[in-house]
């Protein structure tokens, strides 16, 4: 057996292999600079084979130090050919191209990450969704030295996102609609009315509604059933809507067989010449109805009411005192208009 050395041994560090002797300084440097440049090269590959696109712009110059090659394939432009930020400006949207430059010059100017997303120009003018994530970085001062960021295609997600806001608004439109007329609901005609409402309060305009009822109804359906009664009711809703012109007038189906109209800046003049044509037009119709006492045709009764919404007058208010007006109607022996031209 050897002899043990004199003084304590130093066990070996695990999975390296110690050199009594240093290299030299020339072959340090060597090492260092080749370990950078393979960690570089695997950097670059790492980033240059995601669907990202990864771009760096020096801020003093205001030009790209570097941009992934991938921004060919996505927009058929050269890496090369992006040298600075009016290149990235000059290549987006028209529509979006104040408001994104504008937003992105602010955010870095104060240091500040952000992204945008934006509509990019293709060499062949074609648009692709970008969206642009931006970090900002600062030198030892806090100065902004350079923006460094990655383009996502988000084009996919745009379109999806169209869609769902397509189909928001066909629901939406569906929710107003009535389902048997396709005229507006009873939902729609209280969101127009207190718009409405607001607004001729606001400027002082007068603002008529008629509340409209077809007579003798269930007599109607007693003697033709209910399917000829729903398509009495579609027929009538169609009638009543050639009766206003006004892009603002609203003609909806107000429960059963009632139907309303909204006249905004009508005076009682011109709601009670609209409420004439509406019984004009459907006497023209002439719907027969063998239970009717006028004419045995399909006939309807009015309520009409005008006011210039003041101070803290409520339109629900207003709608009730018109009801009222229409139930007189009823009262009266149908077939007839009843007006309320006092204010409500």
């Amino acid at each position: 057996m050897a002899d043990r050395p004199d003084g304590p041994v130093t066990p070996p560090a695990p999975h390296r292999t110690l050199s009594t002797a240093s290299p030299p300084h020339s072959d340090i440097d060597s090492l260092s600079s080749d370990s950078l440049s393979s960690d570089s090269a695997v950097y670059r590959t790492l980033l240059e084979s995601t669907r990202a696109i990864p771009w760096k712009i020096d801020w003093a110059t205001k030009r790209f130090t570097y941009i992934g090659p991938q921004i060919e394939a996505l927009l058929g432009w050269r890496a090369d050919s992006w040298r600075g930020v009016e290149d990235w400006a000059m290549r987006m949207h028209p529509e979006d191209r104040d408001d994104v430059v504008n937003f992105c010059v602010s955010q870095s100017q104060s240091g500040v990450d952000h992204e945008a997303d934006y509509r990019a120009l293709t060499k062949d003018n074609g648009y692709v969704w970008i969206r642009d994530v931006v970090h900002v970085v600062r030198n030892d001062r806090g100065e902004v030295e350079a923006l460094v960021g990655f383009m996502f295609d988000i084009t996919e997600r745009k379109k999806t996102e169209e869609k769902l806001l397509a189909l928001q608004r066909e629901l939406e439109a569906l929710s107003f609609k009535d389902g048997l007329t396709h005229i507006a609901n009873r939902r729609q005609f209280d969101a127009s009315l207190e718009r409405e409402w607001d607004s001729a309060r606001s400027q002082g305009q007068p603002l008529s509604v008629l509340l409209i009822d077809i007579d003798f109804f269930k007599q109607y359906n007693d003697v033709y059933g209910h399917i000829q009664g729903d398509r009495c009711i579609v027929d009538i809703a169609r009638t009543l809507s050639l009766a206003v012109d006004s892009p603002r007038d609203l003609v909806a189906r107000f429960g059963g067989e009632e139907f309303v109209i909204l006249l905004p800046q009508a005076d009682c003049t011109v709601a009670l010449k609209v409420a004439e044509r509406c019984q004009r037009l459907i006497r023209k119709q002439a719907i027969v109805h063998a239970q009717s006492p006028h004419g045995q045709c399909v006939t309807v009764s009015i309520g009409v009411g005008t006011t210039t919404p003041l101070g803290q007058s409520r339109s629900a208010d207003f709608v009730e005192a018109v009801d009222r007006q229409l139930y007189a109607a009823k009262k009266n022996g149908r077939n007839r208009i009843e007006a309320l031209r006092a204010p409500a």
